[in-house]
């Protein structure tokens, strides 16, 4: 692997891919799939995931949240469809019509505001109607009312209807009662635009979570988010068909190594006194870099494939362990999320001791822990 200075995430590349493959695996021919790779693909890598993927035929296009995220993926060369999940102001308007970006559209006047931006710039704007069945978050409600809406933004000028679409909020639980709710609301309204008149749109409602184990939500399109970084949903989402391979190992070097005798205090405020003699190693990461504070006392790390505990709190650049027993030199590796000598810590188990969900625990890792990309 790539050397580094203090500390650097690896990010795989072919586990990206790969994982990929799997969710394609489980989909029905013709299906083809969303890479949703917001905040900078969940801390892993916006730009290098899309260019590794755009050639793929199964892939439509990409998902962000964000005007910014979409235009930076232009800038990179990214010829793909880009639809922005969330909503976008009207101040934005004139670069979405002309980068060909795809807006969330939740109103007619919205709809109306970008036809005549995209009439300016005689050119065609594609959008997506988001539709509410149960989030309570962004879109149409799923009603008549809202279908025949629709229809006269279909209407506009120099704009196109290219989707439809709509979000789970309970996808990734093992009781999908409320779930299939949603679906049926979604697929009934689909069949109501239908009705009216609206035909030829791409429908998209799965997540990763309804991607992997809900067959009937699988559309026309699908949205693959946090699977794609080799991390399930959910604990209760299951581990068959879809086989996921973690894509980011955390790793860093050791900066100092001394022995304390019984009693220390270690680290501020000293919530942790030595029980006898030790050997500590400081390793320069801390919170500064979106390792949780909340690991302090908690966590661990991997010491020559072995498990060394976090000794008093975790501070803004860096923390400590008790390497007591293990020959520790100062530069040597250690890994915070990874493989070392056989042994394995995991996003998942490191979130939930931090008290975190396991996507705030990769979109936090912060910009000073550079990312090493590997083909």
């Amino acid at each position: 692997m790539k050397d580094y200075g203090r500390t650097a995430a690896y990010v795989h590349l072919d586990a990206v891919e790969e994982n990929f493959e799997q969710m394609k695996r489980n989909l029905r021919e013709g299906t083809r799939m969303f890479g949703v790779i917001k905040t900078d693909g969940y801390g892993h890598g916006a730009v290098p995931i899309a260019k590794r993927m755009e050639p793929k035929p199964y892939l439509f296009g990409f998902a962000v949240a964000a005007v910014s995220e979409a235009l930076e993926l232009r800038e990179q060369g990214i010829q793909k469809p880009i639809l922005i999940l969330g909503y976008t102001f009207p101040e934005d308007y004139e670069r979405i019509v002309e980068n060909e970006i795809r807006p969330a559209v939740v109103s007619f006047a919205m709809a109306k505001k970008l036809s005549e931006e995209a009439m300016r710039q005689n050119k065609t704007v594609f959008i997506h109607v988001a539709v509410d069945t149960g989030m309570s978050r962004i879109g149409f409600a799923d009603t008549r009312e809202s279908a025949e809406e629709i229809l006269k933004i279909s209407c506009l000028s120099n704009l196109k209807i290219e989707g439809v679409f709509t979000h789970f909020s309970k996808a990734d639980e093992s009781d999908q009662t409320y779930t299939m709710t949603q679906l049926g609301r979604f697929e009934d309204f689909c069949e109501e635009l239908s009705g009216l008149g609206l035909k030829g749109v791409l429908r998209h409602c799965s997540n990763s979570a309804a991607l992997m184990q809900n067959p009937r939500a699988n559309m026309d399109l699908v949205r693959a988010g946090i699977s794609i970084y080799g991390i399930y949903p959910s604990g209760e989402v299951a581990r068959e068909p879809v086989r996921l391979t973690p894509v980011l190992e955390w790793k860093a070097k050791v900066a100092f190594v001394k022995e304390i005798p019984a009693g220390t205090l270690v680290s501020y405020g000293g919530t942790f006194q030595a029980p006898a003699p030790m050997k500590v190693a400081t390793i320069p990461v801390g919170y500064g870099d979106g390792y949780p504070r909340s690991l302090s006392n908690r966590g661990y790390i991997l010491v020559q494939g072995k498990r060394a505990p976090i000794i008093g709190r975790i501070c803004m650049d860096q923390f400590m362990v008790d390497v007591t027993g293990l020959d520790v030199q100062t530069g040597e590796e250690v890994t915070l999320i990874g493989e070392d000598g056989g042994a394995r810590i995991t996003v998942d188990e490191m979130a939930a001791l931090s008290g975190r969900f396991p996507y705030e625990f990769v979109c936090d890792i912060g910009k000073r822990v550079p990312r090493i990309y590997l083909e």
